[in-house]
């Protein structure tokens, strides 16, 4: 299938075609869904700060290993009141514009609007002081022993472009805001925004004035992203060669790939756990028979769910052997994760049964389940899976499937009563979980789930420099939390990626694909 059909052989795309020709080495990659937006600050979702990462660059960075690596700062050091950050000299804005200490200031305060989906990480700074142009410090309430870890996809921002084109504030996404910002890009990053097209092309150019030329292998001219949502259509463009990179492949076409000549698969498991959430907090379900009480507020009733969906067979049958089944929303490698919490709640349909008929529901309830169709490895057939599962102990699951965009704005406007999410870990502590997902008032945190103790837990960890007492009230939260089960854990995700074998890209267990290290041959 050619992807004329999904540009629509528009004038523009076949322009950009015929220039792509004079580009030395052009990367042509594909996944099943597009970046939701390029305002850096207005989404936290893996594949929208990979693509903003390309452009836009904050002070502390991650390589594909995960280690933490000097990215707009040079150097930083910790005080008993924040961190100092030396800023590199020299580096300019897409536009020109020189990034300086009042950029920081800018990008911190922006990042911490209520618009913006990063607020909880920029939360942990109290205030930016400028120091001289290129220093700057990050005061906080106290010590915080892992800043630097929180600051990794916080980008920065010209103080002068927001302002010249009014996007001063993030764009609002879950209301559907749309600024200047959303198609528009000006950061510090390898790769300069020649033109965007949400859903269709994406093209990025070498910036060739950026500060790390020469320092990193990629050889990278030109990015042509176009994302493609049916499966078996990504699978055709990489065997064809219309693309070289496709960074989610079907997992039943593997060995298909790997078996085709020129081409290679690579897999990691991934920084990245898949859960149901269950809303506890409202009074009455949305899309439930049951009316004037919620199910979902009895530990039974979630407990019986944990119970009826069998994590090992969605292994088996759904995801090709390319899980790890759990019974905690966070995964292997970040502080938390232990292998007594890792432990799935096991699979028991006559306990299941039992619970609901104790709960005051021997047969069962109506639910609705909404679902991403175009956002985690199988994502659908997993909530397929679920509703089968579920239907055994009576409960009747309508499920709603639709693309990313639609369905995370339910989650952030707190309108789903069940619904599946996935989440990473890019600090790789569970602070970064807690303060999402399960304290009162996490921006994700759609369950309604609010324990006092675990709210306590999440504030002290930002501060709490010793390491045994920090891991002990961590580990102590992830008890409550497993006893009172707010989600219904799945899995760790396993992640492939498949390109030809003239391509060197080091995959990541965050999932991102980091030009600056991609080499063609």
């Amino acid at each position: 299938m050619k992807f004329a059909k999904y540009l629509g052989a528009s004038v523009a795309a076949l322009a950009l075609m015929a220039s792509a020709a004079s580009a030395q080495n052009v990367l042509r990659w594909t996944s099943q869904g597009d970046a939701l937006t390029l305002d850096p600050h207005s989404q936290n979702e893996g594949p929208t700060n990979a693509m903003n990462g390309m452009i836009y660059e904050s002070l502390v960075s991650r390589d594909a290993d995960l280690a933490l690596q000097p990215e707009l700062a040079e150097s930083w050091e910790s005080s008993a009141d924040g961190w100092t950050f030396k800023l590199r000299k020299g580096v300019k804005f897409h536009d020109g514009a020189d990034f300086t200490a009042e950029d920081v200031v800018f990008s911190f305060a922006r990042a911490n609007e209520e618009s913006s989906d990063f607020k909880e990480q920029a939360t942990n700074v109290a205030s930016v002081e400028v120091i001289d142009d290129h220093t700057v410090k990050l005061r906080t309430d106290g010590p915080n022993p892992i800043l630097p870890n929180q600051m990794t996809s916080i980008y920065m921002v010209d103080k002068g472009w927001a302002e010249a084109n009014n996007v001063v504030k993030p764009q609002d996404f879950a209301a559907k805001d749309e600024t200047y910002a959303v198609r528009n890009a000006n950061g510090t990053g390898p790769f300069k925004l020649v033109s965007r097209a949400p859903d269709e092309l994406t093209v990025l150019d070498r910036n060739p004035d950026w500060w790390g030329e020469g320092q990193f292998p990629g050889n990278i001219d030109r990015i042509e992203y176009r994302p493609i949502a049916n499966a078996a259509t990504r699978v055709a463009a990489l065997l064809s060669g219309e693309v070289d990179f496709v960074l989610d492949p079907p997992l039943q076409d593997l060995k298909r790939i790997e078996g085709a000549a020129g081409l290679k698969v690579t897999t990691v498991a991934q920084i990245r756990s898949i859960f149901f959430g269950l809303d506890q907090g409202v009074d009455e379900l949305r899309t439930s028979d049951v009316k004037g009480k919620n199910p979902f507020k009895d530990v039974r009733v979630r407990e019986a769910f944990n119970l009826a969906v069998d994590k090992e067979a969605i292994k088996r049958v759904v995801m090709e052997g390319l899980s790890f089944p759990t019974g905690i929303i966070t995964p292997p490698g970040v502080l938390g994760n232990t292998p007594d919490n890792d432990t799935p709640y096991g699979f028991d349909v006559e306990k299941a049964k039992s619970l609901l008929a104790d709960a005051g529901y021997p047969n069962g309830f109506s639910i609705q389940l909404d679902c991403p169709n175009n956002r985690y490895n199988n994502d659908e057939k997993i909530c397929q899976a679920a509703v089968a599962m579920l239907a055994k102990i009576g409960v009747k699951v309508n499920l709603d499937a639709i693309p990313k965009a639609q369905h995370f704005p339910k989650i952030q406007n707190r309108t789903s009563d069940f619904y599946m999410l996935g989440w990473g870990v890019p600090t790789l502590d569970s602070h970064y979980v807690f303060q999402y997902l399960l304290e009162g008032e996490g921006s994700w945190n759609a369950t309604g789930y609010s324990n006092p103790r675990v709210n306590e837990i999440t504030q002290v960890i930002a501060t709490e420099t010793d390491l045994a007492k920090r891991t002990a009230m961590i580990d102590e939260a992830w008890d409550i939390v497993k006893a009172e089960m707010p989600y219904v854990p799945i899995h760790h995700q396993v992640i492939a990626w498949a390109m030809s074998e003239n391509l060197e890209a080091p995959i990541g267990a965050d999932d991102a694909l980091r030009p600056r290290f991609a080499v063609m041959k």
